[in-house]
């Protein structure tokens, strides 16, 4: 065998090779933690809260990032679907999003063993999905793929920064929801001193923990107080109830699940 022979098999095996861990390394979201730990072994509070990059970090970003927020919501997307619909919907959206989830994650893989049998290193790299995009489709979908990205981010940021201010309106009305938008944006915007997004890792862990601790509250608070005089149980009283219920449960199980 040629030594050019022996060099391409050599990265055909490290892209597609055996077992659990080389699947997780093909999808590079693990394999890259060596270099970030300290070498004689030991764990420090930066290596614990800063390094990131493995298989933990990818479902502690899901959570804190993606589901949780919006879990929260659930009983009141409930409340306007009716008990049933609410089932329903959260089967089929969660089916759905499994598998757009799957095709999605074949295709990341798919287009980083092109790409490693071609010499490329995706060592600090994330790999976005314009790119696989344009490795698998061409360049008008890799365009396509990014216009349709920065929309929507530009969008859902302007949606994230307008909830927040709503939501602590709601405990301090001190200042109008505005100033309260300007305070947030102001706080989100230092996140661009991160690295890399390696280093999220802190962020994934104070979002996780705000969650459950809000989930708890409410679950205790439920639980102490129950329920208010009068309530009922009959579902939407409007068709626009119906819909805006049912498109939270398509944001949680759906669009949200594609992070996965």
């Amino acid at each position: 065998m040629v030594p050019g022979e022996q060099a391409e098999d050599a990265i055909v095996a490290d892209v597609v090779p055996n077992g659990k861990d080389g699947e997780v390394r093909a999808m590079g979201i693990g394999g890259g933690d060596d270099a970030e730990q300290p070498r004689d072994g030991r764990f420090t509070m930066k290596s614990l809260l800063w390094h990131g990059g493995s298989v933990w970090d990818a479902w502690f970003s899901c959570a804190s990032n993606q589901v949780a927020q919006v879990l929260l919501t659930l009983p009141y997307s409930f409340s306007q679907l009716g008990m049933l619909s609410g089932v329903l919907l959260q089967i089929f959206y969660g089916l759905m999003g499994s598998w757009t989830a799957y095709l999605i994650s074949v295709l990341y893989v798919e287009y980083r063993a092109r790409k490693e049998r071609q010499g490329v290193s995706f060592k600090n790299h994330v790999i976005q999905w314009f790119e696989v995009l344009d490795g698998l489709l061409g360049r008008w979908w890799m365009v396509a793929g990014l216009a349709f990205n920065c929309t929507f981010l530009l969008f859902g940021t302007v949606i994230q920064l307008i909830a927040c201010a709503s939501n602590i309106y709601y405990i301090n009305d001190r200042l109008d929801k505005r100033t309260w938008t300007y305070i947030f944006g102001a706080c989100c915007a230092t996140t661009v001193f991160i690295p890399s997004f390696h280093n999220y890792r802190v962020w994934s862990f104070l979002g996780l923990g705000m969650t459950t601790y809000t989930a708890w509250y409410l679950t205790i608070a439920a639980a102490v107080h129950g329920q208010v005089d009068g309530v009922t149980h009959s579902g939407p009283t409007k068709v626009v109830l119906y819909f805006t219920g049912a498109t939270n449960i398509l944001y949680t199980f759906g669009g949200h699940a594609i992070t996965v």
